[in-house]
């Protein structure tokens, strides 16, 4: 059985036939948007986290607002960028957006995308030690936000405080037990993957890898799979690792879908660079549902894969989105495996 939830990167702007035109229409439309996607029995609800653009960016208010609104969808990120992010602080906002909605966050972070401003982490007091990178910047935060999310005490309590303390050194609060093991990494390359095993963290491929053998994106992306699995059994985690991808899908079943989608999703991979890396990056797929199940069928990563993230159109509105869900649920997901 697959988990098949949405995946929205929150763009507002105020071009023409735009129904998302400002930063509330976003926050409010995702709210909107998660709450149908549960209705209809989505499995959850993904986020895009990006900096200094007209796109969604502090994912917490946003995440406690889904969760106090629903009972049952998970709802996630997919990725924060760690180089931005005051691990301690994170995790607090971490652990109340959990207690809230109950213990469905499914947190998504990595050293994040290509940015829109020249190392934009500095701006938010972030600069890497002398003879380390962004990148290990990135990852010295995520140490630090998994071990404090795992309650173990490391502040030494005042020996007068305001309120009574527990014995022993303190840890961060509010603790939300599981969330360790509900922390994903947002994996680029095959060899990410495998530090990611090693980290505990479970597995979110996006419809690009940083690297090209030459081989169709999919069956990369499914090695990047079975190498990330592999490492993880070696590793002697003893929990069962969960690994998500992201696609572009949509299926064809009315007049509207036709003017918007009608001549079809990229039929071949594309191949480009990014920071001055070569990089492959997936098809998109639209198509009319018995046509839609069988090029599916063909993608490796899916296949191994036991969460699959809809990217969706959010300027397009609350109620195409949610059509957009449920034609993929009702006409494409049964045939996948999913219920």
């Amino acid at each position: 059985m697959k988990n098949i939830g949405f995946l929205s990167f929150g763009h507002w702007s105020d071009a023409h036939g735009s129904q998302v035109r400002s930063g509330s229409d976003t926050l409010l439309q995702s709210i909107d948007l998660a709450v149908a996607a549960e209705e209809l029995g989505a499995d959850g609800a993904y986020f895009r986290v990006h900096h200094f653009a007209r796109q969604l960016a502090s994912p917490f208010p946003l995440l406690s607002a889904i969760g106090a609104k629903t009972d049952r969808i998970e709802i996630g990120t997919g990725v924060i960028d760690m180089r931005y992010e005051n691990p301690l602080y994170m995790a607090e906002d971490a652990g109340a957006a959990d207690l809230i909605s109950g213990g469905r966050l499914q947190l998504g972070i990595s050293r994040g995308s290509p940015e829109q401003v020249i190392e934009g982490y500095k701006y938010f007091g972030y600069v890497p030690p002398e003879g380390s990178t962004d990148a290990d910047m990135a990852r010295q935060h995520t140490d630090v936000f998994l071990k404090v999310i795992s309650g173990d005490g490391f502040a030494q309590p005042n020996p007068r405080p305001m309120f009574p303390n527990p014995p022993g050194l303190l840890p961060i609060e509010p603790q939300s037990p599981g969330l360790r093991e509900r922390i994903w990494w947002g994996a680029g390359s095959r060899a990410t993957a495998e530090w990611t095993a090693q980290q505990g963290m479970n597995l979110m491929s996006s419809t690009l890898l940083t690297e090209d053998t030459g081989v169709p994106f999919h069956q990369l992306q499914a090695e990047q799979i079975e190498r990330y699995r592999k490492a993880w059994t070696d590793a002697g985690h003893s929990r069962e690792p969960r690994v998500s991808v992201s696609r572009s899908i949509f299926a064809i079943v009315d007049d509207l879908d036709r003017a918007y989608f009608g001549r079809g999703g990229s039929e071949d991979d594309q191949v480009g660079v990014i920071d001055n890396a070569v990089a492959r990056f997936g098809r998109s797929y639209a198509d009319e549902p018995d046509k839609l199940i069988e090029q599916l069928r063909e993608d490796e990563a899916i296949a191994a894969a036991d969460t699959l993230l809809l990217t969706v159109p959010n300027q397009l509105g609350v109620d195409y989105n949610a059509h957009v869900l449920e034609s993929i649920l009702t006409h494409v997901a049964p045939a996948l495996g999913w219920r």
